[in-house]
């Protein structure tokens, strides 16, 4: 029979605590490496908001969610310029500009849907000609 001795039971919840430690960690990085274009489906945009937008709606949507981007790409870029300015802007710009992303996604998706006359600008590259 083992013996056991007297801090054995302190020694058996230290391991697990590392083992699940070690796994958190894990799933933490798994999650921030991945972007909703990564996973497939969008993760600050509602798939269905433009579900029943008409064309001209939808085009003035694109208008605006494009303006915004572009905002948001210029104020990056310029925190990008200073020192610190990369991690200001990315904390404080990042997940907006990934939603507006994500909201030109579904826009594009319901124009595309809906048979909508888009400029060449709009279609995907992956469509098979």
């Amino acid at each position: 029979m083992p013996v056991l001795t007297p801090g054995w039971l302190a020694d058996v919840h230290a391991v697990i605590f590392r083992l699940v430690g070690v796994a958190l960690a894990g799933a933490l990085l798994a999650a921030c490496s991945s972007t909703s274009s990564d996973v497939g489906y969008p993760i600050f945009a509602d798939p269905g908001k433009y579900q029943y937008y008409g064309c001209a709606q939808l085009a003035a949507e694109l208008k605006r969610w494009t303006s915004r981007e572009q905002e948001l790409k210029e104020l990056m870029d310029k925190a990008d310029q200073s020192t610190g300015g990369a991690a200001v802007g990315f904390i404080a710009y990042k997940a907006d500009y990934v939603a507006a992303g994500e909201e030109l996604d579904q826009i594009h998706s319901a124009a595309r849907s809906k048979g909508c006359t888009q400029d060449e600008g709009w279609r995907s590259s992956t469509v098979v000609r």
